[in-house]
């Protein structure tokens, strides 16, 4: 008889899952879901960071067709260093484009136009700052491209 009542015993005492396990499972969850949280947020800083890029390229073809549009006047596009835009751009002109890196790129991006007007060649280049990006630094980012008009 004592046989039978310890085998309930032991029985009993196994059936169900204790509180600690389900604590440390819960743990081990939080800890899974906290590192797929941080891994999204990473994604979506590198993936604003390259959608800045691909804008900036974007924007400097457009700044050369609008130049090449205008050949005998390259020179009226020189800035020769980083500017940015005010606010009172038309689209087609100089500060247009400028105000539309703001716009596209970031709200901090500057834009430069540097023409010979001898070699037909213009250099157009656009700078902002990436620090949202991971690893980004203070340094600002920069595209430049030279073309033969």
């Amino acid at each position: 008889m004592a046989n039978r009542s310890t085998q309930s015993v032991v029985r009993k005492s196994q059936l169900g899952v204790s509180l600690i396990e389900v604590m440390v499972s819960v743990l081990i969850l939080a800890i899974g879901v906290l590192g797929i949280a941080a891994l999204q947020t990473v994604a979506l800083k590198n993936s604003g960071g390259s959608a800045s890029r691909t804008q900036a390229a974007i924007q400097i073809y457009s700044m050369m067709d609008i130049i090449r549009a205008n050949r005998a006047n390259i020179s009226i596009y020189n800035t020769n260093i980083y500017t940015e835009g005010d606010g009172s751009g038309t689209p087609g002109t100089m500060m247009g484009w400028l105000d539309g890196l703001q716009a596209t790129v970031a709200p901090d991006a500057k834009g430069r136009v540097v023409c010979i007007a001898d070699t037909m060649t213009c250099s157009v280049g656009v700078q902002w700052s990436d620090e949202r990006a991971t690893g980004g630094t203070a340094r600002p980012s920069d595209i430049n491209i030279t073309s033969q008009l």
